[in-house]
């Protein structure tokens, strides 16, 4: 037979029991009366490893990717913490994207020109000999399929990538000696990346890929007749001026180059929305934040270098730019037609460009040329 159970005496040892442990979690066995702080949970961290193409705590370059981290880290109260490791510190440099692709680290910060061994796909989205300037490049990508196409090639590789950062329009470079015609070009060997260093190939120069590290003692030791870096402000930072004293500007080779973003696929499918949302809008952040920076800082560091240290700025004759321009179209074609993937990526991209040089020259090209008179 089931006993009744007297609902009030239930109610009632109820109450004496939390009473109880409600007064021995508040008062410890020490006899102190002060009330007990809240229970604090420790909150699960998950930890990432960033390589990056720069030297560590680079200006704008190395910086870009700390904010990353940090802004990654405050967007997820903590839950993910991104440890950076400059080129060479982790992996060997420019062998960031293999170290990703296979899980030996996370994620990297760098420019995927470095990856064109991998294809010539991978260019377009950093930087296109005659292309197109950051902002024409950042709206192909958001609005015209660009990021879909990135992320389908890097996809081949357990690779998701995006844009993060941009050291806007790019210096020529420094070389030792005046380039007065594109003969000149012939026999000359340079540091330069990308499809910019298959343009100098096909008018006669030699091009070397060599991490920003190692360009001044290249220089230095005529290893390399002449270098592009970035800009007035990182090119001071390596003082190529003391090494080259012609410094040649607009470069031809990175209108608007773009620096990227990769993460491994696994390691993004395996992260909560919220982080994933944390990590694009880091980056998202980083586009606009670095064009900013280096408008600035260049155009400080480029007083400085004219200034204080005699540096003799010049810019290619339209001899010069018309052959580099017929060079490129050329190779731009060669490379659209390496493999289906890139020739898509190809044809998607000069598509954009046309649209882009038929709104610059009624809009940004035609003010900065009165802005000039």
């Amino acid at each position: 037979m089931t006993k009744k159970i007297d609902r009030r005496k239930v109610l009632a040892a109820t109450g004496l029991g939390l009473t109880a442990l409600a007064g021995a979690c508040s008062k410890p066995a020490d006899g102190n009366t002060e009330p007990a702080s809240p229970t604090v949970f420790a909150r699960k961290v998950r930890k990432l490893r960033m390589v990056t193409a720069w030297p560590p705590n680079f200006p704008g370059l190395g910086t870009t990717a700390e904010t990353i981290a940090r802004t990654v880290e405050g967007l997820t109260q903590g839950s993910l913490e991104i440890k950076l490791y400059g080129a060479g510190e982790l992996v060997p440099a420019h062998q960031e994207f293999d170290a990703v692709s296979s899980g030996a680290a996370d994620i990297y910060h760098a420019a995927d020109y470095y990856w064109q061994g991998k294809s010539k796909g991978f260019s377009f989205f950093a930087a296109v000999p005659f292309g197109m300037t950051t902002i024409e490049t950042l709206a192909w990508m958001e609005h015209g399929g660009g990021n879909e196409l990135w992320q389908k090639l890097s996809g081949q590789f357990n690779i998701l990538a995006m844009a993060a950062g941009s050291t806007g329009s790019q210096m020529g470079g420094w070389f030792k000696k005046e380039m007065n015609t594109i003969d000149d070009f012939r026999g000359l060997v340079m540091r330069i990346p990308g499809l910019g260093g298959d343009v100098l190939k096909a008018v006669g120069a030699v091009p070397k890929l060599l991490s920003g590290g190692a360009i001044y003692q290249a220089l230095q030791s005529g290893a390399i007749d002449a270098t592009e870096w970035v800009g007035p402000w990182n090119d001071l930072s390596f003082g190529f001026h003391r090494e080259a004293k012609y410094y040649y500007g607009p470069g031809f080779h990175e209108p608007g180059p773009i620096l990227s973003f990769g993460i491994n696929l696994d390691v993004w499918g395996s992260l909560t929305p919220t982080e994933q949302l944390a990590i694009r809008t880091a980056c998202q952040q980083a586009n606009s934040a670095t064009v900013a920076e280096y408008a600035w800082h260049n155009q400080i560091a480029l007083q400085t270098l004219v200034n204080d240290h005699g540096v003799q700025m010049r810019t290619f004759s339209d001899d010069i730019w018309r052959a580099l321009s017929a060079a490129a179209k050329d190779v731009l074609a060669e490379v659209g037609n390496s493999d289906t993937t890139t020739q898509e990526i190809y044809h998607s991209y000069m598509s954009a460009l046309a649209g882009a040089k038929q709104m610059t020259q009624y809009a940004n090209g035609a003010y900065l040329r009165v802005r000039a008179l």
